[in-house]
């Protein structure tokens, strides 16, 4: 590499990574464009290793001599496909889903940090209290509940006098710890 003309490659090289470029810029935007309108703010971390694993395989075809770039094009279709039939099958079979989706987690109820679920969920008080910052609260109290969501954020439902079974925005959000009243001490805002 001391040579700066050995920097560049031979030109076939350039032209064979120029080609390459175009080629799965093509084949990517129309993957996007299949897979649906979610922005990348939206996917799980299920949609984010396909993500991952599609542009590895695009820079392998683009850049690397021993992977064609054919090979690697096919090895995006067919996995553009799977993740499809994946989606399809997520939507229409609820086993498919809980295998593969993960499910909203409760974090806190009602004022009260849920231990179960943060040690699971690996979500400290802070970074809690730190949402709820951001969402003008000042106490936990002020929450009915916060929910850690499949994409990673952080969703708070202002305090209001409803219980989590009669709340429908609330089905499929999974409960780690007991809720009955003797289990979870909502704490009193007094109290400091």
């Amino acid at each position: 590499m001391n040579d700066p003309a050995d920097w560049f490659g031979s030109w076939n090289d350039l032209i064979d990574t120029a080609v390459g470029a175009v080629l799965f810029y093509v084949l990517i935007v129309v993957m996007v464009r299949l897979a649906g309108k979610r922005s990348t703010s939206q996917l799980n971390n299920f949609d984010w290793i396909i993500n991952i694993t599609v542009g590895s395989l695009a820079a392998s075809g683009i850049l690397l001599d021993t992977v064609p770039a054919l090979r690697a094009a096919i090895a995006i279709a067919i996995i553009t496909i799977l993740q499809m039939i994946l989606t399809w099958g997520v939507r229409n079979f609820e086993p498919v889903s809980r295998l593969v989706r993960a499910r909203p987690t409760i974090l806190t109820h009602k004022g009260a940090f849920l231990e179960n679920a943060m040690r699971e969920t690996r979500i400290s008080e802070d970074e809690i209290r730190s949402i709820l910052r951001e969402h003008g609260m000042t106490d936990n109290n002020e929450a009915n509940w916060v929910i850690l969501e499949t994409d990673g954020r952080m969703t708070v439902i202002p305090r209001k006098d409803i219980s989590l079974n009669r709340a429908d925005a609330m089905q499929g959000v999974e409960v780690l710890d007991d809720l009955s009243e003797q289990n979870v001490q909502t704490r009193d805002p007094a109290e400091g």
